[in-house]
């Protein structure tokens, strides 16, 4: 997990979290030199698993996250927001999906409604299906058309991928989960679980846009996630 000034959001996360853990299993939270009382609010959970690295500089939330998968020490790497909830059954569902594949990723619903998420631009439910698990070129093309809803805090990779999408390229200062997705579908080992494992709690400062953005970033974007697919086929 990366925070940083999360701490109105947490409880319900944390909580959510805890409840899916197995006793051996750990939740690795580096803090972004939050300014508000995110790392104290952490700190107040009682519970072993929870290990909180803050730092005293600010370096947004790929780096952060980039060093949360470096702590890690899991066979199963699951990323999480601080700001969603889980949904009960998660983890199991993640475990089974990496069973033969490196990257997974599953659907999201909105808190509060539990409405699938809709397309920015067309608003029209937005879902992974999972007939395309294995569509490595075709959802490289999606992403690269902003047409596939990959989403970090929907996300898990197994420990023997890790070496190979980290540490991220220097050049990805955005979408760290389009680079997890990037490099399963580049090699043919990503896994998509059509039910939804994340209730998304949308408000003013999620890290992901929920509305379309300039065309100026937009293609930024996309020409630093193509790069990105190259990287990611030679890795």
């Amino acid at each position: 997990m990366a925070t940083y000034n999360g701490e109105r959001f947490l409880g319900p996360q944390i909580e959510s979290i805890l409840q899916e853990l197995e006793p051996q299993d750990e939740l690795v939270v580096v803090d972004d030199a939050s300014s508000d009382g995110t790392v104290a609010a952490l700190e107040r959970f009682d519970d072993p698993r929870i290990r909180v690295h803050a730092r005293a500089d600010n370096r947004g939330y790929v780096r952060t996250f980039e060093e949360a998968m470096e702590r890690a020490t899991g066979d199963i790497l699951m990323l999480s927001d601080q700001d969603d909830v889980w949904i009960p059954g998660r983890r199991a569902l993640f475990v089974e999906a990496l069973t033969n594949s490196a990257v997974a990723a599953s659907n999201l619903v909105l808190l509060g409604s539990d409405d699938p998420l809709p397309n920015p631009v067309t608003r029209r439910p937005w879902r992974l299906r999972a007939a395309w698990s294995r569509q490595g070129v075709r959802n490289g093309l999606r992403i690269l058309a902003g047409m596939a809803p990959y989403y970090g805090c929907a996300m898990a990779i197994r420990r023997d991928a890790v070496d190979r999408v980290l540490p991220f390229p220097a050049y990805l200062d955005e979408s760290h989960d389009l680079w997890l997705a990037l490099f399963g579908n580049a090699h043919r080992t990503m896994t998509h679980i059509e039910a939804a494992t994340i209730r998304r709690r949308i408000h003013d400062t999620n890290a992901s846009p929920s509305r379309p953005r300039g065309i100026r970033a937009v293609l930024r974007a996309r020409i630093m996630l193509l790069r990105a697919w190259g990287t990611a086929r030679r890795r």
